[in-house]
């Protein structure tokens, strides 16, 4: 053993290094060089967070709205009896996508297609938040409508058959399930004024609507021009479909009444036009 050998004492845990300098071993050196050469996370202050959050939710709202739901609510007594006057309701839009388009039964909102609603009827936000609410889809929109689909492209609609019932390519409907009955009223299509009328066919993207609440319902039929008729005529009853928003899903509220809206079995049966 060397005199530099038995100058290095054993419990000493550090090294030479090639320079002759000493350096640490020890776990707990290292250690503590690693905790002291990491960076800290830090935390964003809380009003920057609450920020931070809010705007991911106001994205979140606008794409839903864009995409998937929207609310909106019923501004007349049209569709009762299963939807009353400022009902909310819940409109999906996923059952249109890929070119599927609304079918017969359906009840759809759509964009006004030209003075179908009156300005009372319009129900606008009045406010700026509720403004800005609608415009990501977080509070119900005005200026649309809600109706039934009766036909599609290329239906023929009649009026009526002697049990009073609408006829969609010669077939009858039962609507007694939904159609609001009305004392003094025979048929379900008395907006024309009586109960004799025809439409169609349905021009090829288009739609023809009626209300459920069939004396009350300034729909598809209301704007029919047919001779002799007191009607609101304006040479086109038809909605296009590419103004229809999407399908109603729910009725949201009032919470007593909350139920699913779907598609009845009174047009399960309906043949293709021919």
């Amino acid at each position: 053993m060397t005199t530099e050998d038995r100058d290095l004492d054993p419990a000493d845990d550090t090294v030479g290094t090639t320079d002759g300098s000493r350096s640490s071993s020890s776990p707990a050196a290292a250690g503590a060089a690693g905790t002291d050469g990491k960076k800290k996370r830090k935390h964003l202050p809380v009003w920057q967070e609450t920020i931070l959050l809010l705007g991911i939710a106001l994205v979140l709202a606008v794409v839903i709205k864009a995409l998937f739901v929207q609310a909106f609510y019923i501004p007349s007594e049209s569709m009762e009896p299963g939807l009353v006057k400022d009902d909310r309701i819940l409109v999906q839009k996923v059952s249109y996508w890929f070119g599927d388009g609304p079918e017969r039964g359906d009840v759809v909102v759509f964009e006004d297609p030209g003075s179908w609603l009156s300005d009372s009827e319009q129900g606008e936000p009045t406010n700026a938040i509720t403004s800005l609410m609608a415009k990501v889809g977080l509070y119900p929109t005005g200026g649309h409508l809600v109706k039934r689909v009766v036909g599609v492209a290329g239906d023929t609609i009649t009026c009526c058959d002697k049990k009073g019932r609408i006829s969609v390519n010669g077939k009858p409907l039962n609507e007694e399930a939904y159609v609001k009955r009305e004392k003094g009223i025979d048929c379900r299509g008395p907006m024309t004024g009586n109960c004799s009328w025809s439409a169609g066919p349905v021009p090829d993207g288009q739609l023809f609507v009626m209300g459920d609440n069939r004396g009350h319902s300034a729909d598809s039929s209301a704007h029919l021009c047919l001779p002799e008729q007191e009607t609101d005529c304006t040479k086109n009853p038809y909605v296009p479909v590419d103004s229809v928003v999407g399908k109603v899903f729910v009725l949201l509220w009032p919470t007593d009444r909350f139920d699913w809206v779907g598609r009845p079995d009174a047009f399960a049966d309906v043949p293709d036009p021919s």
